[in-house]
């Protein structure tokens, strides 16, 4: 299968690191012309750097800006007015007690993982729509079905975004605007290498180490055994986005190496 998007426009929210970073990448590769954002310009030059290095002829945007916030999402509207694939990636994550979570938090996570995803998709489907194709993709996690103790108020915006997908999917039947979630299970982003490097550092052991212990401890159900790689889930990404997954839409679809304990 030979994935051509050379035609296509994509916007990869958060995308200067991470999960976001390896579906720009991935998108790129495949020929689309692609918008990286970041909240400050020198992230999004990084980004941009990491990407020409590797595909110099790759065609790309760089869009400074805070999409958490209304003020943000509008610049990235008044310069990029259209898209033909809308990636909604940009989401924060923090391990808290519930009961440490205060409201401002909670207010925090739902405006920078729901809303975000909630005022791109609403501006940028309509005209997908109007024009006959689109694709509108949602990174959700498995912590969206199992939500984890540890960062309650992170899995629920999780599970928000897969109501929101379906929802949208369902508003754009028969319209050739296909809709879906992806769903990532542990999964070796730079946030979370970040955090394993530092508590191996206290521990004094191997990051891989702590890494099978985790995975051991906190995710046993994980049939891989082993956390997943950031080019692992931008290729489910990369294929959603694909004239090839025309038939796909209304799914959530898990890249979580079999974490969620379910056949289906």
């Amino acid at each position: 299968m030979k994935i051509d998007l050379s035609d296509k426009h994509a916007i990869v929210s958060g995308s200067t690191a991470g999960i976001g970073l390896a579906i720009a990448l991935g998108l790129a590769q495949a020929g689309a012309t692609v918008v990286v954002n970041g909240r400050t310009q020198e992230r999004v030059d990084q980004a941009l750097a990491q990407i020409r290095d590797k595909f110099p002829a790759a065609r790309l945007q760089g869009i400074a800006a805070d999409l958490g916030t209304q003020d943000g999402a509008a610049l990235l509207f008044k310069q990029v007015p259209d898209t033909d694939i809308l990636v909604n990636n940009l989401g924060i994550f923090e391990a808290k007690p519930f009961f440490d979570i205060t409201d401002e938090e909670w207010q925090r996570f739902f405006d920078v993982n729901v809303m975000s995803a909630v005022r791109l998709s609403r501006h940028y489907a309509p005209d997908m729509a109007k024009r006959g194709w689109g694709r509108v993709l949602f990174l959700s996690s498995e912590s969206g079905l199992q939500i984890p103790k540890e960062m309650v108020h992170y899995g629920v915006t999780k599970t928000a975004l897969l109501a929101v997908s379906r929802g949208l999917a369902e508003t754009m039947a028969g319209s050739s605007v296909t809709v879906n979630a992806v769903l990532p299970g542990p999964t070796r982003s730079e946030g979370v290498g970040d955090f394993f490097a530092s508590l191996a550092r206290d521990k004094g052991v191997a990051v891989e180490e702590l890494e099978r212990d985790f995975i051991t401890e906190h995710r046993p159900s994980s049939l891989i055994q082993r956390l997943a790689t950031v080019e692992e889930v931008a290729n489910m990404v990369v294929y959603l986005a694909s004239v090839q997954a025309s038939a796909t839409t209304g799914a959530a679809l898990r890249v979580d190496g079999g974490v969620v304990r379910s056949i289906s």
